[in-house]
């Protein structure tokens, strides 16, 4: 019986044992699996494996032909893993000699034996990530290191490691580069900005993933998840118009030593923005694309307000063209402020359109504050009215806030209505001041102002935007008419005749404002500071496109907007209508004797030559053995034309000198150069010399002249 209790006893606590044990395994499967969990995870994908992104190709901004804006370019840095599972003592022995020589030959900094010491010195410390060299270099020069000693083995036998950046490029250089905008943060520009910000998302396309594991003491990189390269965009740049706005408003800029500057041109029907220039002063006297001034900087636009005051009037059968405003001395006392025409003693009696083309501040002012008086709310109504009291939801950020002011403001006074009739107590954005002038270019239809006309991937289109209509009429057709012609009599008798030309007629308001400095007032510190401003249309009698050019601060005594920017207006025009209207009919006011006094025209692509000499009918050749290539130089001889051929091989450098920007540009990024242009006109100067020899990818300045 003893024994049977002792037996009972012994396997009772084996019993118990066995419980506390299976106790104890629980407990600690708890503890791995919710209190260390995420602990041995983060270990088990150290040794097991690693999960790493693949960055997406960034999608380009293209121009409206096709031409590219903004590109990334790829670079690479070298690295090595000196302690590679597959690097064993022998092969690294054997071959450091002949890749230290190679690199050396690539780069050119250092001796070969410099670097056989540096990568052994690197592996003797077990450096698992060391940089060969810290200089990046291009696609091409990649795939030559690819081949060399211990290199072309790999990453697990050789230690190859690259490492790729992407660096954004812009080809035209600072052509439309506020517009088209940055994805960094630079200190002097702002950090991120214009289309690249705006459109990020559809830009920078989807990330891939890899998964870098260890197998059988070796690592091994594969590929999961591939990459979805970003969509591109089509914007509504012509970068022709673009170089004549940036170059028209920069010499006026430098002519007059202005703060800044803008000027856009905008198609009338769509909206679609064809240039946009912003320029400002550095403190070292340059100008650069520093800040949208267009679409942000919004101020009292002055006088260019004055259509927004005249078609409420208009609309509210408050007065009509013919009537009749005695402006007497071009004075008049409003309370404490006296208000004044810039003409000294005044226009006496004008018309109401009179008073328009002339710009008389005591006309308009006098004729809105007869009518609205006694209820002001109803002039401000009828500008909220048309929407100028809203900004225009641009597809790109930044877009400054318009204020118009209401009778019940604190800020609102008895001099309110009369200096808001001139443009002043209000602000407006150019851009905006702009839409506005294009609604009535437009037969009442406002439209938005539109960058980007299309996304693209891969060469097919993805989605068409189209023109957005913010305000189906902004008044009558009956009104329309009467601004209109205003319009038309500003340029004709009015402010701007400086402008008129026999050609085509020019629709349009000047504006010259003083600009309020803070608490300053209109007369801080420095003086009387001065905004002078031009936008209208063109041609007048079937309007195409409209366009605004705003210069802020002159300071060489010249302040008068008809001067400052509508020469800057007038030769933006002029080039517009040279390249899409009755080429023909101008060509034939030209005379020329070609007999003794044959045109120069530039390099270029032969058919496009072809085309503008017959234009203009100049005899020639076109089956000389001398015009068989795609690509012609010419030169303008007493008795003829004499063409030459223009063959270009890839891999050795052409000449491109003498022709303009968009072929030189075309020509060399086919051949695989990166180009820089700098300034405008025609190629004056290569940075590559003709007929050496290049490498794809390499970089080619052209100096404009």
């Amino acid at each position: 019986m003893q024994v049977k209790k002792d037996i009972i006893f012994r396997f009772g606590i084996f019993y118990f044992l066995v419980v506390v044990i299976a106790f104890a395994i629980v407990a600690k499967i708890a503890v791995l699996q919710i209190i260390q969990g995420s602990e041995w995870k983060e270990k088990e994908v150290k040794h097991s494996g690693e999960i790493r992104p693949i960055d997406a190709n960034r999608g380009n901004i293209y121009a409206a032909d096709g031409s590219t804006l903004a590109c990334s370019v790829p670079s690479y840095r070298i690295y090595m893993d000196t302690r590679a599972a597959g690097l064993t003592r022998e092969l690294f022995n054997s071959n450091i000699d002949s890749l230290a020589y190679c690199l050396s030959k690539l780069f050119g900094d250092k001796s070969g034996a410099t670097y056989r010491d540096e990568i052994k010195r690197a592996r003797a410390d077990g450096n698992r990530y060391y940089m060969v060299n810290s200089r990046r270099i291009n696609f091409t020069q990649l795939k030559r290191v690819k081949t060399f000693p211990l290199f072309r083995l790999g990453t697990n036998k050789g230690g190859f490691i690259e490492k790729k950046y992407d660096q954004r490029r812009l080809p035209f250089g600072s052509l439309a580069s506020r517009t088209v905008g940055s994805l960094y943060v630079e200190k002097d520009l702002g950090g991120r900005f214009g289309l690249e910000l705006a459109f990020d998302t559809e830009l920078k396309g989807v990330n891939g993933v890899s998964k870098k594991m260890r197998v059988s003491g070796t690592w091994l990189e594969e590929e999961e998840v591939e990459p979805i390269d970003g969509d591109d965009l089509i914007t509504t740049i012509d970068v022709d118009l673009q170089d004549v706005a940036e170059d028209a408003l920069m010499r006026q800029l430098q002519a007059h030593n202005a703060g800044h500057g803008c000027a856009v041109l905008m198609e009338v029907s769509t909206g679609a923005i064809k240039a946009i220039a912003n320029l400002g002063r550095t403190s070292s006297g340059i100008y650069i694309e520093d800040y949208n001034y267009a679409v942000g900087e919004a101020t009292e636009p002055g006088s260019t307000f004055k259509l927004a005051s005249l078609i409420v009037g208009l609309e509210d059968n408050k007065f009509d063209l013919k009537d009749k405003v005695n402006t007497g001395d071009g004075t008049l006392k409003f309370y404490d402020r006296t208000m004044r025409d810039s003409h000294e003693g005044g226009y006496g009696t004008l018309t109401v359109k009179e008073i328009f083309e002339k710009s008389s501040n005591v006309g308009i002012s006098k004729l809105i504050t007869d009518a609205y008086k006694d209820d002001p709310k109803e002039f401000v109504d009828g500008i909220c009215a048309m929407g100028l009291n809203s900004t225009l939801g641009l597809q790109i950020r930044g877009e400054g806030v318009p204020m118009i002011k209401y009778p019940d403001d604190p800020t609102w006074s008895g001099v309110s209505l009369p200096w808001m009739s001139i443009g002043y107590e209000v602000k407006q954005t150019p851009l905006q001041v702009l839409t506005f002038y294009n609604a009535v270019a437009n037969g009442g239809e406002m439209v938005k102002p539109m960058f980007v006309s299309a996304i693209s991937h891969h060469g097919s289109i993805k989605k068409r935007i189209r023109p957005e209509v913010i305000n189906s009429s902004i008044c009558s057709s009956s009104t329309i008419e009467k601004v209109h012609e205003m319009l038309v009599g500003v340029v004709e008798e009015g402010t701007a005749t400086n402008i008129k030309n026999t050609r085509y007629k020019i629709a349009g308001k000047t504006g010259t404002a003083q600009v309020a400095k803070g608490a300053g007032g209109y007369k801080g510190e420095g003086g009387v500071s001065y905004q002078a401003s031009f936008v209208g249309y063109f041609p007048a009698d079937k309007p195409m496109y409209s366009c605004i050019v705003v210069v802020n601060a002159p300071t060489n005594n010249v302040y008068y907007a008809n001067v400052l920017s509508g020469n800057v207006f007038r030769e933006i025009a002029d080039k517009v209508y040279a390249l899409n209207y009755e080429l023909p009919d101008i060509i034939k006011t030209i005379k020329v004797d070609y007999a003794k006094n044959y045109p120069s025209t530039k390099g270029g692509k032969k058919e496009d030559v072809l085309t503008v000499l017959d234009e203009i009918d100049v005899d020639m050749d076109d089956e000389d053995e001398d015009m068989k290539a795609e690509w012609v130089s010419s030169l303008a001889k007493p008795d003829k034309i004499k063409f030459k051929s223009n063959f270009y091989q890839k891999g050795i450098v052409p000449n491109v000198k003498g022709m303009g920007a968009k072929d030189a540009v075309f020509i060399l990024e086919n051949m695989g150069l990166r180009v820089v242009v700098q300034g405008y006109g025609t190629v004056k100067n290569q940075s590559l010399g003709v007929g050496q020899a290049y490498s794809k990818g390499a970089t080619i300045y052209l100096r404009m002249g």
